[in-house]
């Protein structure tokens, strides 16, 4: 089964170096990590699932820098962002950077992406947050400019350039998959407007939602006469077999488990442990 792997990895948890090698040779198909560049400490907006945010949304590594170490020290793997909070990052530097990793990965990087949901961190980025995916929609039509031909040209409200050089493209054509995060069906529209793919929260979908996003994508990617395939990642799912086949019975295409930000002699078991029980 296609199961992978996601973690907060921060100074406290194991290195994601380890964490790479570990989940290529246990046999896990993916990698993937958060983003949460910096978190005002009297944030008043409240954490999606209660209670206060967590300590590893506070100390989370970057995203491209910790992919880029993985990408090193592993051969077979995807790596992807769970997810990158796009309106938060300039569009330029991300088209570089995530071009770059998937060049240095052999074409194996996923671009998950969402708008956010902090609103003081996404203000603190200078971001329009009430119009928060319109702008992260300009932004990835702008990095995908950027990934295309050379020279590159984009002129929207939130970006606006060109045209210019900017290398390297990426190895994945026309681009690497583009993984949109959410559970409404706003979230779903997007998937067919610009994705490659679904990648809702778990506690957010159960079989049945993926089941009829699956019917709802598919109606209006023909209607768009989009070509190719979308697919369907189901995100931080509850480590257990008879859920997984649930859910891959439903329509998703992948799963990924996200492993507690602990010690890392605890995240070495666990991760054990779930390459029996999960596959």
């Amino acid at each position: 089964m296609n199961v992978g792997v996601s973690m907060f990895c921060t100074g406290y948890t194991i290195g994601i170096v380890e964490l790479a090698q570990r989940v290529e040779q246990l046999g896990f198909a993916a990698l993937f990590v958060p983003e949460h560049p910096a978190v005002p400490k009297d944030a008043a907006t409240p954490f999606p699932s209660g209670g206060p945010i967590p300590r590893q949304y506070k100390e989370v590594i970057d995203p491209f820098v910790g992919l880029a170490a993985a990408a090193a020290v592993t051969t077979r793997i995807r790596l992807g962002t769970g997810i990158c909070l796009v309106p938060q990052r300039n569009p330029l530097l991300t088209a570089k950077e995530t071009a770059t990793l998937d060049m240095l990965s052999g074409g194996r990087f996923e671009f998950g992406i969402g708008a956010g949901w902090l609103k003081e961190e996404i203000e603190l980025f200078g971001a329009d947050f009430p119009h928060r995916w319109t702008q992260t929609r300009e932004y990835i039509e702008a990095i995908k400019a950027c990934w295309g031909p050379d020279p590159a040209e984009y002129h929207g409200k939130y970006a606006d350039f060109g045209p210019i050089h900017l290398f390297p493209k990426p190895t994945q054509q026309p681009h690497p998959p583009i993984l949109i995060g959410g559970a409404s069906d706003k979230a779903l529209a997007r998937v067919a407007a610009y994705g490659d793919g679904w990648i809702p929260l778990a506690r957010t979908v159960g079989p049945k939602d993926i089941e009829m996003g699956r019917e709802k994508i598919g109606a209006q990617w023909r209607a768009k006469h989009r070509q190719g395939k979308f697919t369907i990642t189901v995100y931080s799912a509850k480590p257990d077999r008879q859920s997984n086949r649930d859910f891959f019975n439903a329509g998703a295409d992948r799963i990924m488990h996200t492993v507690p930000s602990e010690e890392p002699a605890k995240t070495r078991e666990l991760l054990e442990r779930w390459a029996g029980e999960v596959g």
